[in-house]
């Protein structure tokens, strides 16, 4: 009797799934306003939270994901910041950490922002390297590395809010 009653129950459900409407909505393609819209986005795609210490001798890696489905004939450039907006035990640049390229050499800021180029728009992953400078002094320290959003008259590079901002903490 119990099988009989499954079998009623799994032949009603598969009847009611096979009789839903397909979605036969047409949607475009892509629409002009975003054909050069861009997005640049921390990997994994969060705003979590990273625990380095202060005498880490690695450099700390930050990957990104530049979002585009086309290969352009321009190179698109966006910027990253290091924010201290609200925290109480804000991390110094050039005692606490040092931005740095994938060789370990001080990049220097441009108004306060850090550029990153993506060569011809073309999709990729890049990184964000900080270099922990071992400041002995005591307590914690912290920063926070944003993804910043830059409009051109070209392009757009915007960033998710979800995955825009990494806070870190200097132990």
């Amino acid at each position: 009797m119990k099988a009989r009653i499954y079998i009623t129950a799994m032949l009603a459900a598969i009847t009611v799934l096979a009789a839903c409407d397909k979605d036969e909505h047409e949607y475009p393609a892509g629409l002009p306003e975003y054909e050069h819209h861009y997005y640049l986005a921390y990997l994994p795609n969060n705003n979590s939270n990273v625990v380095v210490q202060r005498n880490q001798a690695a450099l700390v890696k930050f990957p990104v994901q530049f979002y585009s489905a086309f290969t352009r004939p321009y190179d698109a450039t966006t910027y990253y910041a290091i924010v201290m907006d609200g925290i109480t035990t804000p991390a110094e640049l050039g005692v606490d950490y040092q931005v740095v390229d994938k060789d370990g050499g001080t990049i220097n800021p441009v108004e306060g922002k850090y550029p990153m180029t993506f060569a011809q728009a073309i999709r990729r992953t890049d990184t964000i390297y900080l270099k922990m400078l071992n400041n002995t002094a005591p307590g914690t320290r912290k920063l926070e590395v944003q993804i910043l959003t830059n409009i051109t008259d070209q392009y757009a590079v915007d960033n998710f809010s979800t995955a825009f901002r990494r806070p870190v903490e200097i132990r």
